[in-house]
């Protein structure tokens, strides 16, 4: 999750067919130089991102709360998705013990469970989790801020 975050690689979550986080009514952000991405969208789906820099846009969803590219519960342009969907990671909120907002979303993160391989792994897992719930803000944002290790579980910037 933390590699994804920092934007070192996509996340490797075994999703195994599901599709919570496309069915969930949110925004996804797509930043100027994701070219190929764009280029698959068709423009009328694309929205100027709100207090982003100009060229920031968002992908919407349709009237279901679908992402337009889920086409058949798969996403049409997997290859070419946005970044925001390669570093999506639903564990996260199950790392931290936060609930998400989207109840797709939430049924899926009460499905992931934890083990550990010592006594100091679950000790370091039990303080993210009272970490994090320390946060304020939006619940992704506290789950995303107690789990980077740059922000550690402190305060979510205003």
């Amino acid at each position: 999750m933390r590699a994804a975050l920092r934007g070192e690689r996509d996340a490797a979550v075994p999703c195994n067919g599901c599709t919570a986080c496309c069915r969930s009514a949110q925004f996804v952000a797509i930043e100027p130089d994701e070219t190929e991405t764009l280029a698959r969208i068709p423009a009328e789906l694309l929205f100027p991102a709100p207090l982003r820099p100009p060229g920031h846009v968002v992908m919407g969803y349709d009237a279901r709360g679908h992402c337009p590219m889920l086409v058949d519960d798969r996403c049409s342009i997997y290859e070419h998705r946005p970044r925001t969907c390669r570093m999506y990671d639903c564990r996260v909120f199950a790392a931290t013990g936060i609930d998400p907002e989207k109840p797709e979303v939430a049924k899926r993160v009460r499905e992931w469970m934890f083990t550990y391989a010592s006594e100091s792994d679950e000790a370091d897992h039990d303080a993210l989790r009272d970490g994090a719930a320390r946060l304020s803000g939006a619940p992704t944002e506290r789950a995303v801020h107690a789990i980077s290790p740059e922000y550690g579980a402190r305060p979510c910037p205003s």
